[in-house]
């Protein structure tokens, strides 16, 4: 018997069908972060790097992608390591310039006409991302609630610009495109006026969001923050800004697992936010004492996060994308081993008898609950992971290090 049909046999014994489980696994898409293979770069100017924002990529690990060719080259060899059909979550600061000049409050389709293009071929669908940060109009740390005009309105128009680029690209691949904005408005010391700047970004998000689209096309989500370097002290777009603002406009909420308090549980956000809100976009991440962003782990969070989803019944509900950026180790090897691990915790989920648990709780045997939950905790997980990455045609177990590191011999250690 193969090591997949006696853990087949086992998970059935506690009325588990692990083929049921494996086939909904293949029908989730994770959108892999194009930010991660160049460190927050971009490609807007020649040597681009990350500067402000309150964000910040640690390490200097050879081989950065250099150029939009290199990014898409090392995509495509992290995507071919990952089971299962996913996405791309692309920065509006990766236009496809050509060697032309334009402004982010300029950009149109035809800066992204390549990505969506790349994206059809290999039958991928896009996200996007508007880029609030490292630009001259950002230095002083405010964007869409400063109290410059001129300023907030170029970032106002960066905004529109980037909801009719997502709209045209989930158009043409012919999934919607989900637009995440996020800005490093805030202090790092402690401000007076708290009110103002949140007035003036609730204004500039109503401008930004008064063109309608079909949600067929597009769908708007908003991210907060718990602080960032350079706002240390206040956040304009706090967590219960962004709540009450896309609960009244029916927004998507954008949940950030390193956004919050180290001690918040992100899971027990995701009822009490769907109770409100249609659909939710997680960022899937993990922060090590800040919003760090490290490479996920199949660690009791990220396993918390995927269990509250498909307990709750939420799979239909939520967006998946990974978002973190370490320069510290092998780029490609941080998507590969970030985006396995929440699939991995999907699955883990995926293969819990929910039904059965949920009655024993209802009848109040609080006992056999917790008993279960933790004889669950040995079954046979890394067989019927290992299946699902046989039949998605990818490397099994670690084999795919090989790859990467053979990548790396031929590849990234020519990118001087």
């Amino acid at each position: 018997m193969s090591a997949y049909s006696n853990a087949a046999e086992l998970y059935a014994q506690s009325g588990i069908d692990t083929e049921a489980a494996l086939t909904r696994l293949a029908d989730i898409s994770i959108s892999l972060h194009c930010w991660q293979g160049d460190d927050v770069g971009g490609f807007e100017k020649e040597g681009s790097e990350l500067s402000g924002g309150g964000i910040q990529a640690t390490g200097n690990y050879p081989g950065k992608a250099r150029t939009i060719s290199e990014l898409r080259a090392d995509l495509e060899k992290a995507l071919s390591l990952i089971p299962g059909r996913h996405r791309l979550n692309l920065h509006a600061c990766y236009a496809d310039l050509g060697g032309k000049t334009s402004d982010r409050n300029a950009y149109t389709v035809a800066q992204f006409q390549s990505w969506i293009d790349w994206c059809r071929d290999r039958k991928l669908g896009m996200d996007f991302n508007p880029s609030y940060f490292s630009h001259p109009l950002a230095a002083d740390g405010f964007t869409l609630s400063s109290k410059d005009d001129g300023i907030r309105n170029f970032w106002i128009e960066h905004g529109i610009a980037c909801r009719r680029i997502a709209a045209e690209a989930g158009r043409q691949l012919g999934s919607p495109a989900i637009t995440n904005f996020w800005i490093p408005d805030g202090s790092k010391d402690l401000p007076v006026d708290r009110t103002s700047p949140r007035r003036r970004l609730e204004q500039s998000l109503d401008v930004i969001f008064s063109e309608k689209f079909d949600p067929a096309l597009t769908r708007d989500a908003v991210e907060s923050k718990l602080f960032g370097i350079g706002s240390e002290s206040y956040v304009v777009g706090s967590h219960e800004f962004y709540m009450g603002y896309a609960v009244t406009r029916q927004k998507l909420l954008c949940l950030d697992a390193g956004h919050f308090h180290p001690t918040e549980s992100l899971a027990d956000k995701i009822s009490s936010v769907l109770q409100f809100v249609p659909e939710i976009l997680l960022h899937v991440s993990r922060g090590v004492r800040w919003d760090s962003d490290h490479v996920v782990l199949l660690d009791d969070p990220t396993r918390a996060i995927a269990e509250e989803i498909v307990r709750g019944g939420f799979v239909e509900r939520t967006h998946f994308g990974l978002d973190y950026f370490d320069a510290s180790i092998n780029r490609i090897a941080a998507w590969v081993i970030g985006t396995r691990n929440a699939l991995k915790a999907l699955l883990l989920a995926l293969l819990e008898p929910t039904t059965t648990l949920r009655a024993i709780e209802e009848s109040g045997d609080f006992t056999s609950r917790l008993a279960l939950l933790e004889e669950l905790k040995t079954l046979p997980i890394g067989a019927v992971w290992d299946e699902f990455c046989r039949r998605q045609n990818v490397p099994v177990g670690a084999a795919w290090l090989a790859e990467v590191k053979t990548y790396e011999r031929t590849v990234l250690a020519s990118r001087v």
